[in-house]
């Protein structure tokens, strides 16, 4: 079994049994190919590599041979390797990737010109109506070059999507492995949820006891980022607002609001246009009391604290008043100690708010990877 095959599939199917032609040209972060090829097959992918000869004398061809078990195509033979990948052939390859792709490889593909094998298994999927995913790494005076980006503009009249750069300094970097794959796995997927407008709440809200000192709790955000992937992955406008504490990061290809407080998210959503959203996710763990914030720190050394909280506004009730004349789908969590008591608290929530799911999960499972959950509807 050759090493590629012994983590393939082992993050997630979601790229089972889909092809992907992986072009590499004659950038530095070619050197970043690797990562990339290795990523994409974790998710399931088979990758076939296809290198310009400029990329060769920046990595090895073996060191990607190594990285997806496919020998790289260099140049074309008798084979006609474009035809049977990207060709109009019984069975094309899902996607074509050129990562990383120099202004040099965007002009030639805007014009035409295919001299490499590159360009011309770009030629061939476009032709073939084979989707393609460019993602530029060059320095920022090139890629700001006004016929570059004019090339830019006129591939992507012709279909073809961008992956736009990291700008650090003088550079356009490849963005992070993680946002090439989760837009390769949105392209694959985007039929499921294509045109939906999804809103995720999620995360730990944090109350000040006083400039110092906060009363949050344990949500991790796991909940919420995994949401807000799967959402992204099958092809949804995805936005996040996330409680700022969240031991768990957001990905950078979600877009990302960020709260502390639960006046905060209140704000948000008097600020906000929730009726434009299809379907809102409140997983959030929100306070039910709020402390009376004292101005300064709370001096140490007392012999007792007191502190006296009131209960907080229902985030779930003016999530419904802000849609209830829109189509918008709201569901939310329930969460509870013991599952005997989801089915009434669930069913309540969902009478009282009038909204369309609830999802009961017990604090068994609070900050694992896996949950049970049960699902009320009305």
């Amino acid at each position: 079994m050759h090493p590629a095959d012994e983590i393939r599939s082992t993050k997630s199917n979601l790229l089972s049994k889909k092809q992907i032609i992986l072009g590499i040209t004659g950038s530095i972060a070619a050197v970043e190919t690797i990562k990339l090829s290795r990523e994409l097959i974790r998710h399931g992918a088979e990758v076939i590599p296809v290198m310009t000869p400029n990329a060769t004398k920046i990595i090895h061809p073996d060191a990607i041979w190594f990285a997806t078990g496919k020998k790289p195509i260099i140049e074309l033979t008798g084979e006609t390797e474009h035809i049977s990948y990207c060709g109009r052939v019984k069975k094309p390859a899902d996607i074509l990737l050129i990562c990383p792709c120099t202004a040099n490889t965007i002009s030639k593909i805007a014009h035409g010109i295919d001299d490499t094998s590159v360009t011309t298994f770009a030629t061939t999927a476009l032709g073939s109506k084979i989707p393609i995913i460019v993602v530029p790494a060059m320095h920022l005076s090139m890629y700001d070059h006004k016929i570059i980006q004019e090339n830019i503009k006129k591939c992507k009249k012709n279909g073809i999507k961008f992956i736009e750069p990291k700008i650090e300094k003088n550079k356009a970097k490849l963005p992070e492995i993680e946002e090439i794959t989760a837009n390769i796995i949105r392209e694959i997927n985007k039929e499921k949820l294509t045109d939906k407008k999804i809103l995720i709440i999620g995360g730990p809200t944090s109350e000040p006891i006083d400039d110092v000192r906060i009363i949050t709790n344990r949500s991790s955000g796991k909940t919420a980022i995994s949401l807000a992937k799967n959402a992204f992955y099958n092809g949804a406008q995805t936005e996040l607002w996330y409680g700022k504490t969240a031991s768990e990061k957001p990905p950078s290809f979600i877009k990302t609001t960020f709260f502390e407080t639960t006046n905060d998210l209140l704000k948000m959503i008097n600020k906000s246009n929730l009726k434009k959203y299809d379907i809102i996710i409140l997983c959030a763990a929100i306070s039910d009391y709020l402390p009376e914030k004292q101005r300064g720190k709370i001096s140490s050394g007392k012999n007792k604290l007191i502190l006296e909280l009131k209960p907080s506004q229902k985030i779930i009730k003016n999530i419904r008043e802000e849609t209830k004349t829109s189509k918008t789908k709201i569901i939310a969590f329930k969460l509870e100690t013991k599952k005997e008591n989801l089915k009434e608290k669930a069913t309540k929530l969902l009478k009282q708010n009038n909204i369309d799911y609830v999802i009961g999960n017990t604090t068994k499972n609070l900050g694992k990877n896996e949950n049970e959950i049960w699902i009320f509807s009305k």
